[in-house]
């Protein structure tokens, strides 16, 4: 639902940008007088000698010296707010649900978080792993994960791979009825900092 709504406001604020600077554009390249149209009577950019904001406007709150400042600092940070959520939409989001099937034809929703709770705690118990993260990605009927593992310095990499692999994700494959759940694995060695002992 979030994810619709998002596209729908993201939709209509880039329909309402592309009209706005197309419109301006049409104004500022004269393109009315080109082409042999006119543009409404409410519209303020008819020619390239409009400006977006007259000596009025302009000259208007010039007593309040706090203006123009406001607003430039309202304007950055809008700017900085649609920027942030611009970048928001190439982030993989964490997966809320999993589709379960249940051969009954109803299906079942399996919470994601649980689903990430139970293979960080079942990979954190692996020989060798001091701390793990699970993050679900995909998409409800088809997840896929992403594991990073904390290696203590004494740890096998390539044995806690194949305990991840053939243990833990094996156990969250079968318990969410998944025929393949495609894993990305990062592996890191916890490093101790050298202590003095007197």
């Amino acid at each position: 639902m979030l994810t619709r709504v998002n596209r729908v406001l993201l939709g209509l604020v880039g329909l309402g940008l592309f009209a706005l600077g197309g419109g301006v554009l049409l104004g500022g390249l004269d393109m009315q007088r080109r082409w042999g149209f006119r543009m409404p009577g409410w519209w303020p950019f008819r020619g390239p000698n409009d400006v977006v904001l007259g000596a009025e406007g302009r000259t208007r709150w010039q007593e309040w010296g706090w203006w123009w400042p406001s607003v430039i600092a309202v304007l950055a940070v809008v700017f900085a707010l649609l920027l942030w959520w611009l970048l928001a939409q190439f982030r993989r989001h964490r997966l809320g649900e999993v589709l379960v099937d249940t051969d009954d034809g109803a299906g079942a929703r399996l919470n994601g978080r649980a689903l990430e709770n139970a293979i960080a705690a079942e990979s954190q118990a692996l020989d060798g792993v001091s701390r793990a993260h699970v993050r679900l990605t995909g998409r409800r009927t088809a997840p896929a994960t992403r594991v990073r593992l904390r290696l203590e310095a004494h740890a096998d990499p390539a044995e806690a791979l194949r305990q991840l692999s053939g243990e833990t994700l094996a156990h969250a494959r079968n318990s969410a009825r998944l025929n393949r759940l495609p894993t990305t694995v990062r592996l890191r060695e916890v490093r101790h900092h050298a202590h003095r002992v007197s």
